[in-house]
């Protein structure tokens, strides 16, 4: 067996049907989801009533997996996988329908604004807190027949021909966990994927992000932006209760001076990137600081092995894809195992995860490689560059084909979209 150096954070899980485990306690499955945040949780409740028995490791306990202070941009095909799960009476009145999401680059002053009728939805996008997806996730898990462990780590991996066991520790008792496929949602430094010996390609961006929660002066009118810097994007998501989220991209060295900065100096700079066109600001919490990198996983799955979410890939913030991805990977792995239960099919081969991996690595690489484009194309002074990048914001503003068309890539409605069972 091989251990986890001690350094690797925990896997976490989440509900309220936890299981007592004593010193020789084996436990079998179907499928063992190793990370029980967002995206390990989402292909839980995709996998919920499938007739597979499902187990969560989750190093943390719900309520500090459910409380981290993040929102996310949240895009029309993420909000129609909720809904499929059942999900979306619990989350739709908690979050932001955006009506608008402007895109502008610098101090140029024409813009790019899409709207609900682009997309024919009524809404462009959504603006959703960590908060209000784990808990309804975590909601519709503890309500299913599903081992949840947390908090609990996984200590040693032993992969076999049949099943693979994993040695997991929880309240200093040890539990032999057998299943037939393991699922990694364990994040971008998943010890799974190198323990599993997975190299990924990619690389770290010369840029880092601050993010922070204001609240404006004035209304934000559900309204959110986007603007090219060419020191790196600033972006403004707009939250229930006239809050926002900024996402503010700059050089290393830049990003941790502006943190450095006294608080009035720091919100003048702040006030300088986002405008004038809510008033005044007031900070809500304390700004943080996280580097940037974009990441591809060489290979998704292994016999036995699947990765998902981060684990699998990792892109810049721009456009707000990261979450988005990850939820439709869980959603695609979850299909791909439904069919292959009710085939009778072996879950931890290879030839039935390689489906799941030629659907959603390809398409991945698509927004990895969009999110890559923008920030090399706005993130300069090269002079030809910027003038051809106004002119593409010009003609997206006046060609509304062209518009709708950059909207389905950015909101997911684009290549295969998963089609889980309506747990409605």
């Amino acid at each position: 067996m091989v251990s986890f150096p001690s350094s690797h954070p925990s896997y976490l899980p989440t509900a309220a049907a936890a299981l007592e485990t004593g010193p020789a306690t084996v436990l079998t499955v179907d499928i063992a989801i190793v990370g029980g945040g967002i995206i390990g949780l989402t292909l839980a409740a995709a996998l919920r009533n499938s007739g597979l028995t499902i187990a969560i490791i989750e190093a943390q306990t719900p309520e500090q997996a459910a409380s981290r202070q993040r929102a996310y941009a949240f895009s029309l095909t993420s909000a129609q996988i909720f809904q499929n799960l059942g999900l979306w009476p619990l989350v739709a009145p908690n979050i932001t329908h955006f009506q608008g999401v402007r895109l502008s680059d610098g101090d140029h002053p024409q813009t790019v604004e899409f709207c609900p009728e682009d997309a024919g939805t009524d809404a462009v996008y959504y603006g959703a807190e960590h908060s209000v997806l784990m808990r309804a996730l975590q909601q519709a898990v503890a309500a299913a027949s599903i081992h949840s462990l947390s908090p609990a780590r996984v200590v040693a991996v032993n992969a076999e021909a049949a099943a693979t066991c994993l040695q997991v520790e929880r309240d200093n008792h040890q539990l032999t966990l057998q299943a037939t496929l393991v699922v990694a949602a364990d994040g971008a430094t998943s010890p799974l994927r190198q323990q599993a010996g997975i190299s990924t390609f990619g690389w770290r961006y010369w840029q880092s992000c601050i993010t922070a929660l204001l609240e404006p002066e004035q209304p934000h009118q559900n309204t959110a932006y986007e603007r090219f810097w060419p020191s790196g994007p600033f972006a403004i998501l707009p939250l229930p209760g006239n809050r926002c989220q900024i996402v503010w991209t700059a050089p290393h060295a830049e990003a941790q001076a502006l943190l450095n900065l006294p608080r009035e100096q720091f919100m003048a700079e702040l006030h300088r990137r986002y405008g004038s066109q809510m008033g005044r600001l007031k900070l809500l919490n304390e700004p943080r600081l996280f580097p940037v990198q974009l990441m591809q996983s060489r290979s998704y799955v292994q016999p036995r092995l699947a990765l998902i979410g981060d684990a699998a890939h990792c892109c810049h913030p721009v456009g707000g894809q990261g979450l988005n991805m990850g939820i439709r990977d869980a959603a695609a792995l979850a299909e791909v195992l439904v069919e292959a239960h009710q085939q009778g099919e072996d879950l931890g081969a290879l030839s039935v995860l390689r489906r799941y991996e030629r659907w959603r690595r390809r398409e991945n690489w698509l927004i990895l490689s969009f999110t890559d484009f923008l920030t090399r194309c706005f993130s300069n002074r090269f002079f030809p560059l910027v003038l051809l990048r106004q002119l593409g914001i010009n003609v997206l503003h006046q060609v509304r084909p062209l518009r709708q068309s950059a909207l389905r890539l950015m909101t997911g409605r684009f290549g295969r979209i998963p089609q889980i069972p309506d747990r409605r």
